[in-house]
């Protein structure tokens, strides 16, 4: 995997952008004005990342991930993972059939949902998961691989399914782990 040099990064123009941030060549990045990424975070290929977005520190957005802020914002804490194909809509349009749907059509014509997403510090995706417009991940929470995500959860959980539903509680070990793994990472 190819990432873009730090040079070519600053000439995207992000809102902001932390240190030792690697970027995938084969990655799609819109509206880098509105794209704030902390510290020591990767996106990697084939990811689409637009819209209203903020990746906290020590993020990982791995292969083949969607993250479409649009125009409410989708917020990441520090130390999350969004697994291979993971995805992440903050709008969306209205499949009832009342309205009309699809990005060509004027806003007149459609009833879209527009509700960030905020993603709390040490939440994990599961691979081909999928997260609604107006879902808060609590801290701590993991979705396990292919689940839709269309409620909000609560700290610590561990959820699956479609829809989410919490099956267990996730422990909370790695609380310890992490200032041993920033004291080493510092050194």
């Amino acid at each position: 995997m190819a990432y873009l040099s730090r040079e070519a990064l600053e000439q995207m123009g992000f809102k902001s952008l932390g240190l030792n941030v690697h970027i995938s060549d084969k990655a799609s990045i819109y509206n880098a004005d509105q794209i704030e990424i902390g510290d020591n975070s990767r996106i990697d290929d084939f990811c689409v990342v637009s819209g209203k977005v903020r990746i906290g520190k020590f993020n990982h957005i791995t292969p083949m991930c969607l993250i479409a802020g649009g125009e409410p914002g989708v917020y990441f804490e520090d130390f999350c993972t969004l697994a291979y194909g993971a995805k992440v809509f903050s709008q969306s349009d209205d499949y009832s059939g009342e309205t009309m749907t699809n990005s060509l059509v004027g806003k007149k014509y459609k009833k879209e949902r527009f509700e960030s997403i905020y993603i709390g510090k040490h939440v994990i995706v599961g691979a081909g998961s999928i997260v609604f417009p107006g879902v808060n991940l609590a801290v701590g929470c993991s979705v396990g691989a292919m689940s839709l995500v269309i409620r909000s959860t609560d700290p610590w959980g561990i959820y699956v399914g479609s829809p989410a539903r919490r099956v267990n509680e996730r422990k909370k070990d790695l609380l310890e782990l992490e200032p041993k793994f920033l004291e080493d990472f510092y050194k």
